[in-house]
């Protein structure tokens, strides 16, 4: 197994508590209304959002995957940390059993993720 780390640090006006909730706490319902394009739907199948819950994220039409399973490795609310597998789905082709990713990974998609939780909380400053 090889493991990839790297860090991606953005400037942002949301608050770290506030974006968190928004961004992890809440993504299940949150990332298909900013992303639509890219997540249909998340639903938890097994578990309460903490380590080990289950969730199915099915995604938008316009990507070339259909669905990914996430298993919650880790989750620290006080120092707002985050860790998911991807346990089953077309992401893994063939040739992994599981890819684990930080909150941190994918650089492009993560930063592009944020920016549109970020505009949303902008132009939604009641919410979470």
């Amino acid at each position: 197994m090889g493991v990839i780390t790297f860090d991606l640090e953005l400037t942002s006006p949301i608050p770290l508590a506030k974006m968190f909730k928004a961004a992890i706490l809440e993504a299940d319902n949150l990332l298909p209304k900013v992303l639509p394009k890219a997540v249909k739907s998340i639903e938890v199948l097994k578990g309460d959002g903490g380590p080990r819950t289950i969730k199915l994220m099915t995604f938008g039409e316009g990507s070339q995957y259909k669905t990914a399973k996430h298993k919650v490795e880790a989750l620290d609310k006080e120092n707002f940390t985050y860790c998911y597998s991807i346990i089953e789905g077309e992401v893994l082709g063939t040739t992994f059993e599981k890819i684990s990713y930080e909150i941190n990974a994918g650089k492009e998609k993560a930063s592009a993720m944020v920016k549109a939780i970020e505009a949303y909380l902008v132009a939604n400053p009641d919410a979470y």
